[in-house]
């Protein structure tokens, strides 16, 4: 028994009836059964009297849609086979359907014995050497789940053989262990809970797709720069409209007076002005299929990058973005609590319920590409709905009311979690854990108000008039700093000229980035000491407030891209706030990309190497209310690419973790072992190929001074051309000012 098997029959009865001995499973239907049976399916959705076999569908009338709800109505019928989109377009006739999708009655299926062979011969082009039936992928042959990733891909093309997993390489690790489980019944058991090969999204789609022409791919690509330069033309006119204005008020008060108002209306229009494009050039959006390169793309990439470089967006986790979701067309329902750093794109398809929490890192854009086109679709939430970290919602996906699905998951197109039930995986699967653990908190609307207008107060009476206004109060109480950025047109043949934006660019730049790094090793640990942990606090209050503010303050793209995958990322983290002692320093102990909520509560085992991009989750939030708690990650592990680890995580000492893979937060504290996919399955926690890697205590000393001269010169390459890049702007200021392009004066 699997727990494949568990998931497919959740009942004692059903479950012994499918474990059953094989001479009393039932015979599988025959092509002619499966033809009539489709039939009579097929007349119902069209609402015709019969449906001829070798009649084309479309021809009688179908479209996608109806050909959607035929697909459900054959999935929805236990006797008969699957059946995909994509198998209904390549044959479109019932007579041709059913010869395809009907279990053969021949005694073509191979035998055990025969599909051991077939998969040895597919297995031996990949590991380039014979392999015995009964001999160990990986304790006998030395093979690695990127070898038997390559096999498990040629296995799936050749159309003789069964479809394989990584799970089940894993699970029976010999040629004669998979053969017994792919044929022929075991076949049949996997390929039920297989995903369709064509999602069932109903999109009005054509058959074929009319490409567009070089022409047009010039013609795309010469608008998109045209509104690139004239956005930024615009946004430059303007700021230098307002500068002139508020440069020349006489009195300090005056200045922060002006530069508040000239804020306030630059904030306006970056905000207003992509909902009006939006409304302008799309109106609402529907499902439909956009050729790539057309003008609908154009319409549709120029809505896209302006909605997600609204201001707005930034205050992901306030009622001010689900308003500006709501002034986008999206049905966004009371105390909806959002914290996902995905902007949709196409709104009006995305309908969202009251009480419903997304957490950060989900996607659901609403649309897709694939295969010259851009398809749009909707996502469906009902109310009190949880969406977990790093999960995708497809198109034409939907969770009823009181549905969750857990972290490192994906809702694949027509898939829909019914009302109260718990799903996870990717594709999803029904689930036992309940990920909404946070009980909820007081919070009405007033705490809501008050929290957007005190954000309001601090962006537009705070940040931007003191960014605009003390760059004009530098100038004017520095004349020195005035006669160097707009100088006469002799200075530009004086060699002293370029030394002195040098050397100012260089004060500048690496001044920012010391007194960056002061601010985040001490600000954000004074603010942090206010929020205790595994304490519950409402939402919108002065404590989220300050964890906000410690997650913004801390998390730096900047130095974690300058400091990653070398000797100097640990030693950055822990002044940060990350608990890594004692520290074993391997030069590539952290990746370029790593994040946190709260790196005060974030503690890292001896011994542990992450690849890139982990997103440690420290609070766990509900619809009204937020905590946060301790994450702890053992020692001597190993993470891939791409990892959501919660603070629940079942995950103790020495484990491999795969890229992408789904961290368990249930059952027993998982230790020497390595974990693959979503859900998460055991697999060996190391393999013969890893004792080749050894270097011992020397080697590793030798080639970590070599890669730390390296990370040095790299570094320091990194941080010149960074401060070239800013010197080249700085020079720009005088060029302008002496050639009088003033932006439109």
């Amino acid at each position: 028994m699997s727990i494949q098997h568990v998931y497919e029959h959740p009942t004692l009865r059903r479950l012994a009836t499918a474990l059953a001995l094989p001479a009393q499973a039932p015979t599988p239907p025959s092509a002619v059964v499966v033809q009539q049976r489709f039939a009579e399916l097929l007349a119902e959705v069209l609402d015709r009297p019969e449906v001829p076999a070798q009649a084309n569908f479309f021809e009688l009338g179908a479209d996608s849609l109806t050909m959607a709800k035929f697909c459900a109505r054959v999935r929805k019928d236990p006797e008969l086979p699957a059946l995909s989109i994509q198998q209904v377009y390549s044959h479109p006739c019932l007579a041709d359907l059913a010869a395809v999708v009907a279990p053969s009655t021949g005694g073509t299926a191979p035998a055990a014995e025969d599909l051991a062979v077939q998969l040895g011969e597919v297995l031996a082009t990949v590991l380039e050497r014979e392999v015995a039936a009964d001999a160990n992928f990986f304790d006998d042959l030395g093979a690695d789940s990127l070898m038997l990733a390559k096999f498990c891909a040629r296995v799936r093309k050749d159309p003789r053989l069964p479809t394989l997993s990584m799970e089940n390489v894993y699970a029976t690790p010999t040629l004669a262990g998979l053969a017994d489980c792919l044929a022929p019944a075991g076949a049949g058991a996997l390929a039920s809970s297989s995903p369709p090969e064509e999602p069932a999204v109903v999109l009005d789609r054509p058959e074929s797709v009319r490409r567009i022409g070089t022409l047009g791919y010039v013609l795309c690509g010469a608008v998109q720069v045209a509104f690139v330069l004239g956005w930024s033309y615009l946004m430059a006119l303007v700021l230098f409209w307002g500068y002139e204005w508020f440069v020349a008020s006489p009195t300090l008060l005056d200045l922060y007076e002006r530069a508040v108002v000239v804020g306030a209306a630059s904030f306006a229009f970056l905000c207003l002005f992509p909902i009006v494009a939006k409304w302008v050039l799309i109106g609402r959006w529907r499902p439909r299929s956009i050729r790539i390169w057309s003008p609908g793309y154009v319409r549709f990439w120029i809505v896209k990058t302006l909605v997600r470089m609204n201001p707005l967006v930034l205050f992901r986790g306030s009622p001010l973005y689900a308003l500006y979701l709501r002034s986008l067309g999206a049905r966004i329902g009371r105390d909806v609590a959002l914290f996902a750093q995905s902007m949709p794109v196409c709104t009006d398809l995305l309908s969202i319920g009251d009480r419903t929490v997304i957490r950060k890192d989900a996607l659901f854009s609403c649309y897709r590409a694939r295969d010259g086109l851009i398809e749009i679709g909707s996502v469906t939430l009902g109310t009190d709905v949880f969406v977990g970290e790093a999960t995708v919602l497809e198109l034409g996906t939907r969770i009823d009311d009181g549905g969750q699905l857990g972290h490192t998951s994906a809702l694949l197109s027509g898939q829909v979690i019914p009302a109260g039930e718990r799903w996870h995986g990717s594709p999803a699967r029904p689930a036992g854990v309940n990920y909404s653990t946070v009980p909820p908190a007081r919070c009405g609307p007033t705490r809501k108000i008050v929290y957007t207008l005190v954000q309001l107060i601090l962006v537009l009476g705070g940040a931007v008039p003191l960014a605009l206004g003390g760059i004009a109060l530098l100038l004017r109480e520095i004349p020195q700093l005035t006669a160097l950025l707009f100088p006469g047109p002799e200075a530009f043949v004086h060699w002293y000229f370029y030394a002195e934006i040098l050397a100012l660019s260089f004060v500048l730049f690496f001044g920012v980035l010391l007194l960056a790094f002061l601010v985040m090793i001490t600000v954000p640990r004074l603010l942090a000491s206010a929020v205790r942990p595994d304490r519950v606090y409402p939402l919108y209050g002065v404590h989220y407030f300050l964890h906000q503010t410690v997650a913004l303050l801390t998390n730096s793209i900047t130095f974690t891209m300058l400091l990653g995958d070398s000797s100097a990322i640990p030693h950055y983290l822990r002044a940060v706030g990350y608990q890594l002692r004692p520290l074993v320093q391997t030069g590539n102990n952290f990746g370029m990309l790593i994040k946190h909520e709260s790196p005060y509560l974030t503690r890292i085992g001896t011994g542990t190497v992450v690849a890139d991009d982990l997103s440690i989750v420290n609070a766990e939030y509900s619809h009204t209310s937020f905590r946060l708690s301790q994450t702890t990650i053992g020692t001597s592990s190993f993470f891939g690419n791409r990892i959501a680890y919660p603070s629940q995580g079942r995950v103790g000492n020495n484990c491999l973790l795969g890229t992408k893979v789904m961290i368990p937060i249930d059952g027993p504290v998982r230790e020497g072992v390595g974990l693959l996919g979503s859900p998460s399955f055991e697999i060996p926690r190391t393999v013969a190929r890893d004792a080749q890697l050894e270097l011992g205590e020397q080697g590793l000393r030798r080639a970590l001074r070599g890669k730390n001269r390296h990370n040095a010169v790299t570094i320091a390459l990194h941080l010149i051309v960074r401060w070239l890049y800013f010197f080249g702007i700085a020079l720009l200021i005088p060029g302008i000012a002496i050639w009088e392009v003033t932006l439109g004066a």
